[in-house]
């Protein structure tokens, strides 16, 4: 595994880097004028950029560089990596420990590595480069980052989901936020290599998905939701038709049959705008046995309930939240986001009837993703909606590292939707919710 450069520069590392620097853009610039552009659009991924690399080390056999054999190859591979890449987050971007790329402005780059953020030595020209990157990413999924539209969602080959946002909102430079993940999506088996969740909760979870009952995954931002969610959807039948929704695809589903939308923002005239509530009204009339939103963030939420009750059994979408009774008052508010004047209970009658989990998901100390709630909803008294905790997560502390140290807890009830898991040919021992301490860290 490459190491990425987290040491501050000296002055003499600071001329050397300009000097190469310098170089390179040489050496792109005179890439670019030797380039038959007619030639090149004929050639597969592949030759082409054996035959552009043999171009490259041309040019710099014919240059008077003074670099070493190491400093060669670098060059050569940047330069590549500046004609069909990203630049300098490709060297970021192979790096698989790396969970998350912030770059705040050209010449701050931090990254998420294992848990802990770093700043790197990675560093673009200027603005002027960062934004030409920015422009390749957005630009090869149809949307556009300028003034007039100064902030945008858009999504890497591997599905890893980037925000920009640029001047004049950004003050500093243009600033992008790159969550990556992977093109290995984790599977049942890493997350329980990763303590975060038990495989009792794992049983119960795919006995939910088969027996298509209605689930909502909450957490907070970077907490593993859509992780959890590519996970789960693992266990929905091969035969099933799904129809995906979201605002930048990121969804890795395994199944043939699958339909993914994507919504689109108003074009330069403010016209144009595909919301999720039209794409969620639309996949209603395309015959789907799923439906998943990517997240519920607004107006939407209403129809993904509706659609819930109205014969979609087995949906899943995500919402923000810290905790599962927070979850149902988010909902609540996506609902009166949308301007629908209904009155609490009949709102909170909907979600009751619905909903049938709530999973929440939460990054806690030190950077470790547990599953810290499976809960219930029960119904409905009076104008409360009642829930239960099948199985927890209790925080105790944090070792001397600063990471979180608990255990999973079952609580001892067993869920009433039991009944509907054995009607499917699921059954689960009883002794899977038996009140004990199931693991500890």
């Amino acid at each position: 595994m490459t190491k990425i450069n987290t040491t501050m520069p000296t002055a003499d590392s600071d001329n050397r880097a300009a000097e190469f620097d310098k170089l390179k853009q040489h050496i792109h610039s005179k890439l670019v004028d030797k380039l038959d552009l007619t030639h090149v659009g004929e050639m597969e991924g592949d030759v082409l950029r054996r035959e552009i690399r043999l171009v490259v080390e041309h040019l710099c056999d014919t240059e008077d560089t003074f670099l070493n054999r190491t400093e060669r190859e670098k060059l050569v591979d940047e330069v590549l990596d500046e004609t069909f890449g990203l630049g300098p987050l490709e060297m970021l971007l192979k790096e698989p420990a790396i969970s998350e790329i912030m770059i705040n402005g050209p010449k701050n780059v931090y990254v998420e590595n294992a848990g802990n953020l770093e700043k790197t030595s990675v560093t673009f020209r200027d603005d002027k480069h960062l934004m030409q990157i920015i422009d390749r990413i957005v630009s090869k999924v149809g949307r556009r980052v300028d003034e007039v539209c100064p902030m945008v969602d858009a999504r890497l080959q591997d599905g890893s989901r980037v925000n920009a946002i640029i001047p004049p909102l950004a003050l500093d430079g243009p600033s992008v936020t790159i969550r990556r993940f992977g093109s290995n999506p984790l599977k049942l088996e890493d997350l329980l290599n990763y303590k975060s969740m038990t495989p009792e909760m794992v049983m119960l979870l795919e006995g939910a998905m088969k027996a298509r009952l209605n689930i909502i995954i909450s957490g907070g931002t970077g907490s593993g939701k859509t992780t959890l969610l590519n996970t789960l959807s693992s266990f929905i039948a091969n035969e099933d038709r799904i129809v995906t929704i979201e605002d930048a695809a990121e969804l890795q589903l395994q199944q043939n049959h699958v339909v993914r939308l994507e919504t689109r923002p108003a074009n330069i005239e403010g016209k144009g705008r595909i919301s999720a509530t039209d794409l969620v009204r639309n996949c209603l009339r395309m015959r789907p046995d799923r439906i998943i939103i990517g997240e519920c963030r607004g107006a939407e939420t209403l129809d993904m309930l509706q659609a819930m009750n109205t014969g979609h059994d087995g949906s899943l979408t995500t919402c923000h939240a810290n905790t599962p009774r927070d979850a149902i008052a988010r909902l609540e508010t996506m609902i009166m986001m949308g301007g629908f004047d209904m009155p609490l209970r009949a709102m909170r009658t909907q979600i009751a009837s619905a909903v049938d989990l709530i999973v929440q998901v939460n990054r806690l100390s030190g950077g470790p993703r547990k599953v810290t709630a499976i809960t219930e909803i029960m119904g409905m008294e009076q104008d409360t909606i009642v829930m239960q905790d099948v199985f927890c997560y209790q925080q105790e502390g944090v070792d001397e590292n600063g990471r979180c140290v608990g255990q999973f807890v079952s609580t001892g009830i067993r869920p009433s939707f039991i009944p509907r898991l054995e009607a499917h040919g699921v059954r689960l021992p009883a002794s899977a919710f038996r009140e004990r301490v199931m693991l500890r860290d």
